[in-house]
């Protein structure tokens, strides 16, 4: 697919998302959930939330599924730091670093959403950190966006 940080390639195993890469990749017949993966991705470049319930599966040790099931309760538009993450799947910040390095299915795994305390950590998707950076103001654009959408709505 085309999307506005470059080419995004979406990988899927019997219909549960396992990979997304920058890039062209192999081609692969539509299926339901790449069509759907799209879709989200699509509206999440246009300003939407991606939904919760994406079917991934991504392939990673215990200690790496459990960093990336903190990143997925990350609201979007906010950030936590390696240290957050890791008192919450256990290990130290620099093995928080490692599991987001090794994230199979950036951006639905929100791994762009963990910051250094000092800044904004790495960040090995894309073009680094100005793809970081970039998904970062995007969310906080369309958050803010449908929190004023929510507020109008219980005014009235």
């Amino acid at each position: 697919m085309h999307a506005p940080l470059g080419d995004l390639t979406i990988f899927a195993e019997n219909e549960e998302i396992v990979a997304l890469e920058w890039g062209w990749g192999s081609v692969q017949d539509p299926s339901p959930v790449l069509l759907r993966a799209k879709a989200a991705l699509e509206a999440y470049f246009d300003g939407a939330p991606l939904p919760d319930d994406l079917p991934l599966n991504p392939s990673g040790t215990p200690y790496r599924q459990k960093v990336w099931r903190a990143l997925r309760d990350i609201p979007a538009g906010e950030t936590r730091n390696y240290i957050d993450i890791a008192r919450i799947a256990g290990g130290s910040p620099r093995s928080v670093g490692g599991a987001n390095a090794a994230n199979p299915i950036p951006i639905l795994i929100p791994c762009h959403r963990v910051v250094a305390t000092t800044g904004l950590g790495g960040y090995s998707g894309g073009e680094g950190l100005e793809t970081k950076r970039a998904l970062l103001e995007l969310e906080k654009l369309f958050t803010g966006i449908h929190q004023t959408r929510a507020a109008a709505g219980a005014k009235t």
